[in-house]
């Protein structure tokens, strides 16, 4: 269930320089990784071979990869914010996606939200959200972005 809930163009933009909440922790497994990499094409080693990671990568073992931390977001911002009083949404794109800190495979994450900007434009809203994941433990964050949404009445 969301932490924040806005119906509407006014209430969107109501939120406007507020954090929103946060979600639950979910854990990052190698199953994903693996899936992720199949996807992607991206089989480098210190995602997808545990060993050579344990033995090799400064990290200690594998780490999921960046855009897969990136892909997390629109299974994490709905326990965050729900947005109603629009008949359809779309991902529009991402402004400076930062990923400062590796994602271990096995460790926990969330995601931290802000409404950064919410501009209305003919038929809808255009939104920037601020979006921080966090790994469980560290200090610093696993990746930074902002992601630009667009809500039709």
């Amino acid at each position: 269930m969301a932490q924040t809930t806005v119906d509407g163009v006014e209430g969107v933009q109501g939120l406007v320089g507020r954090h929103l909440g946060h979600s639950d922790w979910v854990e990052v497994t190698q199953e994903q990784v693996d899936q992720f990499a199949e996807a992607t094409g991206d089989h480098q080693w210190i995602h997808v071979d545990v060993e050579r990671a344990k033995r090799e990568s400064p990290f200690g073992g594998p780490v999921a990869h960046g855009y897969l931390t990136l892909s997390l977001i629109p299974s994490l911002l709905p326990q965050i914010v729900e947005i109603t009083g629009f008949r359809m949404g779309v991902n529009y794109g991402t402004e400076k996606v930062r990923f400062p800190s590796p994602v271990p495979v096995g460790s926990r994450v969330r995601a931290g939200a802000s409404l950064a900007s919410a501009t209305p434009f003919e038929g809808g809203i255009a939104m920037d959200m601020d979006v921080t994941v966090e790994v469980e433990g560290q200090s610093k964050p696993a990746m930074v972005a902002t992601v630009v949404y667009r809500r039709y009445l």
